[in-house]
C-alpha cells in the first residue's frame, strides 16, 4: 500500500515539475530517487580504492540525477529508473576520469612499455637495460627516461590504503606491510656473494668491471662506457655477450651454488 501511494505522490509530482519547472518539484523528486544513486555509488565505489569517498561519488550521480530529470519525458512510456541509471553511472564515472591526475596517452605509453619488458625478459632471459628496452621501443633515452618516470607516477599508492583483511579489529595498511629496504638479509647476502663468486670465474678483468659496475654499482651503460672508454653500443655488446656465457656456466654449476 505504501509503495502504491509513493508512486501515485511520484507521478504527482513529475505532473508539476514538468508543467512548471519548479526547482522544488525537482528537488522532491531527487529526493524520491536518492537511493538510486547511492546504490550506483556503492556499486562503483567497491572497485575502488578505499581513499576514494563514497561521499564524492553521490555527489557526481546526484549531477547525473538533475541532468535525467531535466530530459527525461514523462510520455515516452519508459521508467525513469531504467532511464535515469545510465547517466547516474556516467556522471559518476565522469567524475572518477577526472579525478585521475595521470592522461590517458600516459597510460597507454606505460602499458606498452610493460608489455615490451615482459617481452625481452622472456627473450633474452634477464632484466633487459634501459638502452635494451630504448632500441625495441625505438626512442631516444631521453623520452624513455621519462617514460619510466611516468609509468612510475601511475604506480604510486596511497600509503594509508587497507590492504588485506585481519581478524582483529585493526587494519592493515600499506605502510604496515612496505618493506624496509634499510635492512639486509644475512641469507640473501650469502647468496649474492656465492652468486658473485661463481659469476666472475672465467672472465675478463673489463668484463667483471661490466657486470659489477651495472649490477652492484648501478651505473648506466653510457657511465660505464666512460669509464671503460668504451662506446655504449660495446658496453651493450659485451653485457649481452657475458649473460649468454653466464646462462650457460650457471646451467652447469648448480653445485657451486648450493654447496
Amino acid at each position: 500500500m505504501r509503495a502504491t501511494k509513493a508512486r501515485t505522490d511520484l507521478a504527482a509530482v513529475w505532473r508539476k515539475f514538468k508543467r512548471s519547472g519548479a526547482k522544488r518539484w525537482r528537488n522532491a523528486l531527487m529526493e524520491g530517487y536518492l537511493p538510486i544513486v547511492r546504490y550506483n555509488a556503492e556499486r562503483i565505489g567497491t572497485k575502488l580504492p578505499d581513499e576514494v569517498d563514497h561521499d564524492d561519488l553521490v555527489s557526481a550521480g546526484v549531477f547525473g540525477l538533475i541532468d535525467a530529470l531535466e530530459a527525461f519525458d514523462v510520455n515516452r512510456g519508459v521508467k525513469f529508473e531504467t532511464y535515469c541509471a545510465p547517466r547516474i553511472r556516467g556522471a559518476i564515472l565522469d567524475e572518477l576520469r577526472s579525478m585521475d591526475w595521470v592522461p590517458r596517452l600516459v597510460r597507454s605509453r606505460s602499458g606498452k612499455l610493460e608489455r615490451v619488458t615482459r617481452e625481452l625478459e622472456a627473450t633474452l632471459g634477464w632484466t633487459p637495460s634501459e638502452t635494451e628496452i630504448a632500441e625495441r621501443l625505438k626512442l631516444p633515452r631521453g623520452e624513455l627516461e621519462k617514460l619510466l618516470r611516468d609509468a612510475n607516477a601511475i604506480s604510486q599508492i596511497s600509503l594509508s590504503r587497507k590492504c588485506n583483511e585481519t581478524d582483529s579489529n585493526k587494519d592493515v595498511c600499506e605502510i604496515d606491510v612496505i618493506e624496509d629496504k634499510r635492512g639486509e638479509n644475512p641469507v640473501r647476502e650469502i647468496h649474492k656473494k656465492d652468486i658473485k663468486e661463481v659469476m666472475m670465474r672465467g672472465l675478463t678483468r673489463a668484463e667483471r668491471l661490466i657486470l659489477i659496475l651495472y649490477y652492484y654499482e648501478e651505473m648506466t651503460m653510457k657511465e660505464i662506457g666512460m669509464t671503460l672508454d668504451l662506446s655504449e653500443s660495446r658496453v651493450s655488446q659485451m653485457h649481452s655477450s657475458i649473460l649468454e656465457r653466464l646462462k650457460a656456466q650457471l646451467d652447469t654449476r648448480q653445485k657451486d651454488l648450493v654447496h
